[in-house]
């Protein structure tokens, strides 16, 4: 199935050359562009990207391409056809690339399987390489259908870096969703970023906790001592980007939903 046709119908930009080169600024457009760019056309990765308690890429694909910090001096030394950045770039930063001739593209969060086939759509037609991007859909694809889960849900507490927990119109929500867990915070009304401290873990327990960061009471002694609770941990670097990472976070969580039987 041809997944990305219609979104690759558009021609690419055309600049000099046979295909524009491209600098990254937006971790999650590293790891899709590292799969869908041809070899020599991007130039350059976000430094998130190189930093692996941020990164959504592996750290070998990562170790492939340099990286800028993001300032406008650092890309317009390396002149590249166009920049990928996220919508909040800074826009004397986006005045000063444009003023140096460079084309500035922008790419939203995506909550979803469809928004993150959205987003490589964009991004494969700014690179031209149609088959590239057909490619990775598919295999975002036959993950997600391979990962449906239509049993009862566990309830489950999904407990990020910092105490805080995920709101259900978010990409993590709909990875837990879609393989059979339930947001225990979502149940008790808690929104994206709400904090969620221990003692009310411990007086209203999910069957669940997914850990996901390095926040001392996420791994507190006294969550193994709650009867029936369970607890694993999560690559928080699965939760926030699409494309490439979809496969590699419903891989894990069906791992996990494989444990509880």
């Amino acid at each position: 199935m041809l997944l990305l046709a219609g979104g690759c119908a558009a021609a690419p930009p055309h600049f000099a050359g046979d295909r524009a080169t491209i600098v990254s600024l937006n971790p999650c457009a590293d790891a899709i562009l590292a799969e869908v760019a041809a070899p020599g056309q991007l130039l350059a990765i976000s430094h998130y990207s190189k930093d692996p308690a941020a990164s959504s890429m592996e750290a070998g694909q990562a170790a492939r391409f340099p990286a800028t910090g993001g300032t406008a001096e650092e890309v317009i030394a390396l002149a590249p056809d166009m920049v990928v950045a996220d919508i909040f770039l800074a826009p004397a930063t986006r005045a000063a690339l444009e003023g140096a001739g460079i084309r500035v593209e922008t790419v939203g969060i995506v909550s979803d399987l469809d928004q993150s086939l959205t987003q490589i759509r964009q991004l494969v037609a700014l690179t031209g390489e149609g088959a590239r991007g057909e490619t990775l859909a598919a295999r975002m694809t036959e993950a997600w259908e391979a990962s449906a889960f239509d049993g009862p849900p566990i309830d489950t507490l999904l407990w990020q870096e910092g105490g805080i927990v995920p709101g259900e119109a978010t990409l993590a929500a709909n990875l837990l969703a879609h393989t059979g867990f339930a947001l225990h915070s979502a149940a008790r009304g808690l929104g994206q970023g709400a904090y969620l401290p221990l003692e009310q873990v411990l007086a209203d327990p999910p069957e669940l906790v997914l850990a996901a960061g390095d926040e001392r009471m996420l791994s507190h002694p006294v969550l193994g001592r709650v009867d029936g609770l369970r607890y694993e941990r999560l690559d928080g670097n699965l939760l926030f980007c699409g494309g490439p990472t979809i496969p590699r976070a419903l891989a894990r969580l069906r791992a996990i939903r494989a444990q509880a039987g």
